[in-house]
């Protein structure tokens, strides 16, 4: 198909073969290349193993009831050491704090704010029942504004966080 104007836009193509240049060669591809593209992907395979004993490791077991149990082989423990359970209760962990005979303990307080809390508690009671005795609705509303503050304040402080964040700790 040609242009009306007459003019190929297509490829240029010389009319009389240039001296010294070659015709470019047609691309082939590889042989081996083409096969290996329908070939099976490579993968991993599975090689069994025996079973090692464990070495000083913990392991998954089930006692007498069959429930699922820990257990340890220490490779350090002698085959005639005394078992486990005849270890002394010394390696088994610190005693309660407070018990030590040449130790410190400490004390935890917390009355005052326990006292802070009781008095918001009763300034709310009080504010409550001004509110029911009161029949001007401008002095309900101050003190209505002064119960949800009280309240706002007595659940910010009336749990164990706030009581044990400012209770009075005493060591001895």
């Amino acid at each position: 198909m040609q242009s009306i104007s007459g003019i190929n836009f297509g490829a240029a193509q010389p009319s009389v073969p240039l001296a010294g240049v070659e015709e470019p060669k047609k691309v082939q591809r590889p042989e081996d290349e083409t096969q290996s593209r329908y070939q099976k992907p490579v993968m991993d395979e599975y090689v069994p193993e025996e079973k090692t004993e464990p070495s000083g490791r913990y392991w998954l077991g089930k006692d007498e009831d069959g429930k699922p149990k820990f257990y340890f082989a220490d490779p350090e423990r002698a085959e005639d050491a005394p078992d486990a359970s005849d270890r002394d209760k010394s390696a088994e962990g610190p005693e309660k704090s407070g018990s030590d005979k040449d130790g410190q303990s400490c004390t935890c307080n917390t009355d005052k704010v326990d006292r802070e809390i009781e008095k918001l508690k009763k300034q709310k009671q009080e504010l409550e029942q001004q509110i029911n005795r009161e029949t001007d609705e401008s002095k309900t509303e101050d003190l209505k504004a002064k119960l949800a503050q009280i309240e706002k304040e007595l659940s910010q402080k009336d749990n164990d966080t706030y009581r044990r964040q400012h209770a009075t700790y005493t060591y001895s």
